[in-house]
């Protein structure tokens, strides 16, 4: 049987294999033959194709750079008619609209007008000036005086006229005559636009893998742009710039390089400025070693593809197997709150429905244990809370008897009262929760009763703010921490002690304080008050301090409980932090 198996997923296997290989095999021989016959087409019209497109390309770019130009030059002249309507600068309507035109162009980085002396008229922005400019000498600035009435235009610069602005700009600059008080003053204007325009624009350019294009000026020859500019600066690169400043438009190739390479030409008019257009030949006639290469990745691409397809049906039958595994995998983490998609109704699907029923009924069973658990809990602390120290109304009934045998009655009838107060509050009509006042008062009672009880061995003193007394806290949380002051910290003491309790809402919660000035703990004992039953932190008869912390964590979080500091001789104080809650907010 076992045999049987395998020699079917053999024949199964080999059969994929045979369908994949004549399917690859049949599409090889198709691509070659049609690769064969269009590769002598490819290869004598690639060339012509390829002139043709990088004219028209490089005709594109100059195209677009000389609207642009055009458009700035208007817009220059329209600053230039602002200026020369102008009768005094400053002036406040020529800054207004200087000030208009600026705004709606975001390529506009500088409006100037300087005279002929390098002082400032006006200007946009207006910025202080930088004074190491050396503004007379700069190339637009000579330009413009050297030919007045004349739109002249820089070659990319850093633009360094104004104080924390340096942007890369084409400068306009032209020199002007102004009839101001009746002479006239030459001036020169200075409109510089933003270069990444133009650097966009030449940088868009692609002549395929390798091939680019640069801006040389017509009447230097100086490059203007270059995409790799910093090479060209470094003596890493040469541009036979002599050759290209013969030709206005056109193509022509050029190995002065090394590399044969097809050069376009067109001239932008307007400002003289030539688009050089360089690709290289061995992208544009493809060879017979890179057609066999194409046709060779062809195949593996076609075969590939196969494959692909082959991979995409066995992962459609394996992937939600797959995911089911991954989902059990994290049931087995621990993570009960997955659902497996159900995508389809075959026997997938079924099983995935199945496994969504056994997670979501073992979901509930543990949150079943844990609810029952959480109220075996509260149990557990309700009736620690209810056993409130019998021996402590043993004891003080037994000191009622005692003054009352020796004629002590007002002694008699304040201790019967505290105490019948005491256990009143305590009842609280079975309320669990209670005003932060009466929680006071249900002290304030204990205490009354444990000084009579032991004869004044200690004072006592209750303060609490007004923002307090409404808040809620647990009930029969100081009496406790009350209690132990009195047993351990006080009478253990040859000398009269002193409890402070206080309330008071801190930082938007609500702190209960309990202080005495009694015997205190070290650090080995004071570490394990709040560890459980077996550190000492719950008395023998009593709910403690541990039963205390605990109620708080259960009924608020853990970020609630109690904080206890003490030292030997010094004291101890236990701080209870509760949130700051007030009936109305409970509802």
């Amino acid at each position: 049987m076992k045999g049987l198996r395998i020699r079917r997923l053999y024949s199964f296997k080999s059969m994929q294999f045979l369908i994949a290989v004549s399917f690859t095999a049949m599409t090889a021989v198709v691509v070659f033959f049609v690769s064969a016959v269009l590769y002598d087409k490819f290869n004598r019209t690639a060339e012509k194709n390829t002139v043709q497109s990088n004219q028209q390309v490089i005709y594109q770019v100059a195209s677009n750079l000389e609207y642009y130009i055009r458009s700035m030059a208007t817009v220059f002249s329209a600053v230039e008619q602002k200026v020369r309507q102008g009768e005094a600068f400053p002036n406040q309507l020529l800054s207004e609209q200087l000030g208009t035109i600026f705004s709606t162009r975001e390529d506009l980085v500088t409006i100037a007008l300087f005279t002929e002396a390098g002082q400032r008229m006006t200007s946009l922005p207006s910025q202080e000036m930088r004074s190491n400019t050396h503004l007379t000498s700069q190339s637009w600035f000579r330009s413009a005086v050297e030919n007045p009435n004349h739109l002249s235009f820089s070659v990319p610069h850093v633009q360094n006229l104004f104080k924390g602005q340096y942007k890369w700009v084409v400068s306009m600059s032209k020199g002007i005559t102004l009839h101001m008080g009746g002479r006239d003053l030459n001036a020169v204007l200075l409109v510089d636009v933003n270069f990444k325009m133009i650097d966009d624009l030449s940088r868009s350019v692609k002549l395929g893998r390798k091939g680019y294009a640069y801006i040389i000026d017509e009447s230097a020859g100086n490059i203007i742009y270059h995409p790799q500019q910093q090479l060209i600066y470094a003596g890493l690169k040469y541009e036979n710039v002599e050759q290209a400043l013969k030709y206005t438009y056109g193509s022509y190739y050029d190995d002065s390089t090394g590399e044969n390479r097809m050069i376009t030409i067109q001239t932008v008019g307007n400002v003289g400025w030539k688009i050089v257009g360089v690709s290289y030949m061995d992208e544009v006639v493809t060879t017979r070693k890179e057609i066999t290469s194409f046709l060779v990745w062809l195949l593996a691409l076609v075969m590939g593809f196969v494959l692909l397809i082959t991979w995409y049906m066995s992962a459609k039958i394996s992937q939600p197997i797959k995911r089911l595994e991954k989902s059990m995998q994290l049931v087995e983490r621990g993570n009960f709150d997955i659902l497996v998609p159900i995508r389809r109704d075959d026997e997938v699907g079924r099983l995935s429905r199945r496994f969504n029923l056994m997670v979501t009924r073992i979901r509930e069973l543990m949150n079943q244990i844990i609810h029952e658990q959480e109220a075996k809990r509260k149990t557990e602390l309700e009736v620690l809370q209810s056993q409130i120290h019998p021996h402590f109304l043993y004891n003080t009934l037994n000191s009622v008897v005692r003054l009352a045998g020796t004629g002590k009655n007002e002694e008699v009838i304040t201790m019967i009262t505290s105490l019948s107060k005491f256990f009143r509050i305590s009842l609280s009509k079975g309320k669990t929760v209670i005003p932060v006042a009466d929680e006071m008062e249900h002290v304030r009672h204990y205490l009354i009763i444990q000084k009579m009880r032991y004869k004044n061995k200690f004072e006592y003193a209750i303060e609490a703010e007004e923002a307090a007394l409404d808040c809620l806290t647990l009930k029969l949380v100081l009496q406790p921490l009350v209690e132990n002051a009195i047993y351990h910290g006080i009478e253990p003491g040859a000398d009269e002690g002193f409890i402070a309790i206080s309330a008071a809402v801190v930082e938007g919660k609500l702190r209960l304080r309990v202080k005495d000035d009694g015997l205190g703990m070290g650090p080995e004992t004071l570490a394990g008050l709040l560890e459980g039953p077996k550190a000492g932190g719950v008395r023998e008869n009593g709910i403690g301090l541990y039963n205390v912390h605990e109620r708080i964590r259960l009924q608020f979080g853990d970020e609630y409980g109690l904080r206890i500091q003490s030292e030997r001789e010094a004291g101890t104080t236990v701080d209870v932090w509760l949130p700051c809650l007030r009936e109305e907010e409970r509802q």
